[in-house]
């Protein structure tokens, strides 16, 4: 019967494979490693692993755009970042050093944005992807930067550009 909650002895489950409820701890996690073919076994394999690091929503006042009005006031643009880190050893050491800072990459975008002017967010975001490819270990860089009051005549929610650069191999 359609909602029907009534229970026929066994414990309910939202996924329906009788899971209990038991919190899992590292003692818990080393047993089940080792129930799915013990250690020796995962030494030979080679697990790829790739990284990604993203930030949203970076706002920053600047003073950029085609008029000089744009470039003289100023205005808020948002920024969204997505940085291709690939293999890093941080997902083994837990050590800041074997990634990249995230507040620092933070700092920098602020930097570049804030620093010069540009008439066009396709310059603006070009600069910035590669200040990034040329600072940081990536293989990989998007770079968003929207307008959420752009200066036109018509309504509309936002105005922005990406830019994706690859690292040269």
């Amino acid at each position: 019967m359609v909602g029907d909650s009534s229970s026929d002895g066994e414990d309910d489950d939202l996924n329906g494979e009788g899971l209990d409820e038991r919190e899992f701890d590292a003692e818990d996690l080393e047993e089940e490693d080792q129930d799915e073919g013990g250690e020796e076994d995962r030494e030979d394999e080679e697990v790829l692993e790739s990284v990604t690091i993203e930030i949203t929503g970076l706002s920053l006042y600047t003073h950029h755009g085609v008029s000089a009005a744009e470039r003289e006031v100023g205005q808020r643009l948002v920024f969204d970042l997505r940085l291709d880190v690939g293999e890093t050893d941080a997902t083994v050491t837990d050590e800041i050093e074997d990634t990249v800072d995230y507040g620092e990459v933070c700092q920098l975008v602020a930097l570049i944005a804030q620093q010069r002017q540009h008439k066009t967010l396709e310059r603006l975001c070009s600069t910035i992807a590669d200040r990034l490819l040329a600072d940081y270990d990536l293989e990989g860089v998007w770079v968003k930067a929207a307008k959420p009051e752009p200066p036109i005549p018509l309504p509309v929610d936002e105005v922005s550009v990406e830019v994706w650069r690859e690292a040269e191999q």
